[in-house]
């Protein structure tokens, strides 16, 4: 059974290892250092009203999954917010047990609770195994991203 829960700073090490475990080429050179060059980003998400971090336990302080989460308000949808999901990993060795669904779903549903009107992510290009694993659960592929990385 996976409990899922907000982020706190016991887990910072877990969600970065996990999340640079997961990262594409075009990133991975830029992450180096211990989490203590995450922490002041961290610190900031968790004062963020509108952004959380969340992890996923299959037992009492293991994270075996994570994900961001942000509301963004817009015009556009006759003003209604959209989230935003960011950064959704699951540990290497814990793949393929349906914990990144029970992620997904958790949320999408808090998007819904919050009165969204859509959930959007990216994911980067090379990584096709995650991108089979959003189209099967029902994500479309509707737009093409561009980015500068500064």
């Amino acid at each position: 059974m996976l409990k899922i829960r907000i982020a706190q700073a016991e887990d910072l090490e877990s969600v970065v290892a996990m999340m640079n475990g997961g990262a594409s080429s075009q990133r991975v050179h830029l992450e180096s250092g211990g989490v203590g060059r995450y922490e002041p980003a961290f610190l900031d998400i968790q004062m963020c009203p509108n952004t959380d971090i969340y992890v996923g336990e299959v037992e009492e302080g293991v994270c075996v999954a994570t994900f961001q989460l942000t509301y963004v308000k817009g015009l556009a949808f006759n003003g209604m917010a959209r989230a935003q999901i960011e950064s959704m990993h699951t540990r290497a060795d814990m793949r393929g047990k349906g914990l990144g669904k029970q992620m997904l779903a958790f949320a999408v549903e808090l998007a819904r609770a919050n009165g969204c009107c859509m959930v959007q992510l990216t994911s980067h290009k090379e990584r096709e195994d995650a991108h089979r694993f959003y189209s099967s659960n029902g994500f479309v592929p509707t737009h093409e991203g561009f980015k500068l990385i500064l």
